[in-house]
């Protein structure tokens, strides 16, 4: 077993690899109430068209197999996972994004049988023909209710727009076309590809016995053999944007907005990607932050209100910025800023030292809970990250590396503008 320690923080991390390839990670943190454990895979709905290890051929899958899959996996022969934790006295859970699939619960009690639990019903899919069909008209159902929902759709209008090709532009549950042609075959071949230990991650935290927990996952996890490495396949996305603009009118009362950045500076994790992550969230605050000349412009022309906000998604082979919210006049938002980043003069050094001593408070304020260190412990984990990496890489950030990331990533021509309109005529 390997200890991982960051001295600066002073939190350590054990590290167990197993011999059928799953990698185990332990955080004690004593004296706190809660538990909480994450078993994700490196499944999302990106991953629709890739070589099975040992095959030769390329598999394809419908759009939303990963998320489909997310929903099936807590049905068993004998009924619902849920209640089975319910009386275990734990809170469960599940989520899908673009790249991983995730099954967790929080408890107080009853620890290790909630574990236990956890490893053996993510191990032990039960599909039918019956019970897939059900499913189909279930996720139908959320599939409709997203496309009902303005905030959902100016997002994945402004993907769609960014982006020619990359997957990243599909809905995460795929459509109610393409969830039809899902069968029990398909969801059994991307289960034994996608959710073998070796393409897998377990982590759990709290105040909890290290030998223990792992003795607890040994003895239920499979003895599987190593799969060997998936080969996902991706089209070649060109780096320009696929439109400028979407305008789409549905149930609002005032317009919503999303102005996105495409990164062209893709294609590697690790430590070079969290740091341009930071670097870019960094950015982003001191131009469009609360504290910032911009925000306080377009605030007091009443152009945008609470509702405003920015982020960073970045991945290994792709990443976008996305500012949005509510606003009478959303091409009025986009010329001021579109206007405003073609000078990075206004960028103070100062700002970006008291900005960087925030996100330092902010990542020091998710040690408090046990289930923010967990989802930020995988969410970096499928980016090639580790969490105690974090603070020394923060810590390491100039003003010149942001002023360079700011050139390279706001730039007017890698933007798009997507929009909500109120429906003409409606009340």
């Amino acid at each position: 077993m390997r200890q991982l320690y960051n001295k600066t923080i002073d939190e350590k991390i054990f590290l167990e690899e197993l011999e059928n390839g799953l990698k185990v990670y332990i955080m004690p943190k004593r004296g706190y109430t809660k538990q909480f454990a994450i078993f994700a895979t490196h499944f999302g709905s990106n991953d629709s068209k890739f070589v099975v290890p040992g095959e030769k051929d390329v598999t394809e899958v419908p759009d939303g197999v990963a998320h489909f899959l997310e929903h099936k996996m807590f049905e068993e022969e004998e009924g619902s996972v849920f209640e089975q934790f319910s009386k275990l006295g734990a809170s469960a859970n599940a989520y899908t994004n673009f790249t991983t699939t995730a099954y967790l619960f929080a408890s107080t009690e009853n620890f290790y049988d909630n574990l236990k639990l956890l490893v053996k019903f993510v191990q032990n899919p039960y599909f039918t023909d019956e019970n897939v069909e059900k499913e189909k008209g279930i996720i139908a159902q959320e599939i409709r209710m997203y496309q009902d929902d303005p905030n959902w759709r100016v997002y994945f209008n402004a993907l769609e727009a960014l982006y020619h090709v990359h997957p990243v532009r599909k809905d995460i549950a795929g459509t109610i076309e393409s969830i039809s042609k899902i069968n029990k075959e398909i969801l059994y071949k991307c289960y034994n590809t996608f959710y073998h230990p070796e393409n897998m991650v377990l982590f759990a935290v709290g105040d909890i016995d290290v030998d223990k927990t792992i003795d607890v996952i040994k003895e239920n996890v499979s003895q599987k053999k190593k799969l060997g490495e998936i080969k996902r396949i991706y089209p070649d996305e060109p780096l320009s944007v696929y439109k400028n603009q979407v305008v789409q009118d549905m149930q609002v009362s005032i317009p919503l907005f999303n102005l996105g950045f495409k990164d062209t500076d893709v294609g590697f994790g690790s430590k070079n990607l969290l740091k341009k992550s930071l670097e870019t969230q960094i950015c982003l605050e001191m131009v469009l932050g609360r504290s910032s000349d911009l925000y306080e412009k377009l605030y007091n022309e009443g152009l945008i209100d609470s509702t405003f906000s920015f982020d960073y998604g970045g991945e290994i082979d792709y990443g976008y910025s996305i500012v949005g919210g509510q606003s009478k006049d959303p091409y009025k938002v986009r010329d001021m800023i579109l206007e405003a980043i073609k000078n990075p003069q206004f960028l103070i050094k100062e700002d970006f030292e008291r900005i960087k001593k925030k996100y330092v408070g902010k990542f020091l304020r998710t040690f408090n809970s046990v289930d923010s260190i967990a989802y930020s412990f995988i969410n970096l984990y499928m980016k090639e990250i580790n969490l105690l990496d974090y603070i020394d890489v923060l810590y390491s950030l100039t003003f010149e590396d942001v002023v360079k990331r700011f050139e390279i990533h706001l730039q007017e021509q890698n933007s798009v503008l997507s929009v909500i309109n109120p429906i003409k005529g409606q009340a």
